[in-house]
This record gives structure tokens, sequence and C-alpha cells, in this order.
């Protein structure tokens, strides 16, 4: 049997809230690594408090990298984030260290881990035009046009999830080609051996608990007066479409500016942010469940699992678990 020498990574995968952030802090700690964040709000500065940023102490002195890479008001694709953590990991590796993957957006996973088929650039005419539409029909309307030249990205792409229709329907304007077919060409692997541990509670009650309490938590610590300083910059002022941009697409932002506008009050506003974000986390569960060689683990039950995982991945005695 070969011996697979590729240097290893761990990727710590889960919904929001599930723990992911603490638990990567201790795994690094143990085993001297450094972590790469794969979260696409925690790329932007000034995204803080609701996106749950960690802080220079939860940080414990571990290196993070992909973290207030852009502005709120600068784009980051999916394929710039894969070059960017690939270099990373590289660096990381080169200085013999263990990278750790920790975050919860699916589209960075697969674009580091399985690659991006060749894809057209942004193009800003295109998203303008298709920015406009939505502003006269509706992103349902945009969605259903999205199902007539690509009923397989349709199917995976909720009515509601404004970004990636503008990206599936701008892909095929410039193309041709519906993006779900581009997805499907090889793309080049990454030379990395990855153990996937995915972080969930296993009682869906547990989780909503853990999301409603630290939505609570990010409120006391001053999340809307960090959306208000926010509103302040003048680049998100005197945006034409605020609110279309990719910054402030992250759960609890768009509810906050919503209030802030005077659109809902403060309890409407507490429950659709919960409700936002109990929504990211069932989506990310569904696309969790479609990585299969991922293992799963409830983190408040299976520490000494997650420890016999990753000693057995690193040929190591033991590592402490959290």
């Amino acid at each position: 049997m070969s011996i697979d020498s590729r240097p290893p990574v761990i990727a710590i995968m889960g919904p929001t809230a599930s723990g992911k952030t603490a638990f990567a802090v201790e795994c690094a700690r143990a085993l001297d690594g450094e972590i790469i964040s794969v979260d696409s709000a925690l790329v932007y500065r000034g995204l803080d408090i609701g996106a749950a940023k960690p802080t220079l102490e939860e940080r414990g002195g571990v290196p993070h990298h992909l973290i207030d890479v852009r502005d709120p008001w600068e784009p980051y694709s999916a394929a710039e984030f894969a070059i960017d953590a690939r270099a990373a990991l590289d660096a990381i590796a080169a200085r013999g260290r263990l990278p750790i993957l920790a975050g919860g957006t699916g589209l960075y996973f697969q674009a580091l881990l399985r690659g991006l088929s060749a894809m057209p650039a942004a193009d800003p005419d295109v998203r303008a035009q298709l920015a406009h539409e939505a502003g006269h029909r509706g992103w349902a309307a945009l969605h259903a046009d999205l199902a007539q030249v690509d009923p397989e990205a349709a199917r995976r792409i909720h009515a509601t999830d404004a970004q990636r229709i503008q990206r599936a329907l701008e892909v095929y304007r410039l193309t041709g080609r519906p993006i779900s077919a581009l997805q499907r060409e090889a793309p080049r692997r990454l030379p990395y051996r990855v153990l996937k541990l995915v972080l969930a509670p296993a009682d869906r009650a547990v989780l909503h608990g853990r999301i409603a309490r630290r939505f609570d938590a990010i409120l006391r610590a001053g999340f809307l007066a960090e959306v208000e300083a926010l509103r302040a910059q003048p680049r998100l002022r005197d945006h034409p479409a605020p609110l279309d941009l990719p910054a402030l697409r992250a759960v609890g932002y768009r509810q906050a500016w919503e209030h802030l506008d005077g659109a809902t009050s403060a309890d409407v506003f507490v429950e659709r942010a919960i409700a936002a974000t109990r929504q990211l986390a069932k989506r990310q569960l569904t696309w969790l469940r479609g990585e299969l060689d991922a293992r799963w683990f409830d983190p408040a039950h299976d520490a000494r699992g997650l420890d016999d995982a990753i000693a057995k991945f690193l040929g190591i005695p033991g590592v402490a678990a959290p």
C-alpha cells in the first residue's frame, strides 16, 4: 500500500454558531498550527461584531489568515479566495506548521479543495443590468429566468439568494453556457491531504439556542453601533444599492441596515436576524451532507472522537481535545 506523502491539512467545518472558531484555536495551539479563515463575512474590514470575528484575545496568539482583506464595498470572489488561501497554505506548510482551515462558507471550501473551473471575471456592466432588472422585476423573477437557462443551478440556488442568482445569470450572459456545466469541468485539485471535520450539534434545537444566545451577545456588544459606523462610511452611504453588496448580505447586517432605515421595529429586527441565521445554518448543513468524506462530531459530546480522528490522521499519539 502506497503512503500518502502529501502535506496534511485539517478542515474544521460546520454551521454558524457551532463552535468552530474556538475549536480551531485550541487545535492550532496544541498542534503548532495556523488558521486560514474560510468565512465570506470575515474577509471584510468593519464587519466585526455582527460577523463574530474573533478578537485578538480569542485568537490566542495563533496566526489567522484571510481576515480583513477587503473593504465592505469591494468584491471578493470564491476564485480570489482560492488563490489567496492556496498561497497561505503553501506558506504555512513551508514554515513546517499545520494549516487549519476553519469556517462555514461552502463555496470557499469548494473553490479551494476541489478547485473551480474556468469562469469569466465579474463584469460590472452585466451586473448593473441584472441589478436594474431585479429592481423592477424582483429576484424571484430572475430566478425564474435562471430556471429556463440553467435548471440545475436554479434547483440549488434559493429564489431569495440574490448574489448567486446574479452570478449564475452573469456567467450565462457572458459565455452562453450554464454555470452548472462550467462547474462540472475538471479543476486542478489541491496537492494536500485533508481531514474534514464537521462540528454540528446532533440536536437542532441546541444549535438554534446557540444562535439566539450569540445574537443576544452580539447586540449587547454594540452591533447596531457597528452598522451605524458602516452606514456613515462615504463609499457605503453614497452607494446606490448598498444592500446588494456581498458584504452587507451577511446575515444580521441586512436586517440591521433595514431596521436603522426605520423599516422594522426592534423586535422584528431581532426576529428576522435570528431567522436569517437559522436559514443560513440550514443551508450550511445541507451542503455539508454532500461532503461524503467528512466526519461529523457533536462538539459537546465527541471530544474524544475528535481527538482520536486528528491523532490518527496526523500519526501522532493523541492531542489534547478542547
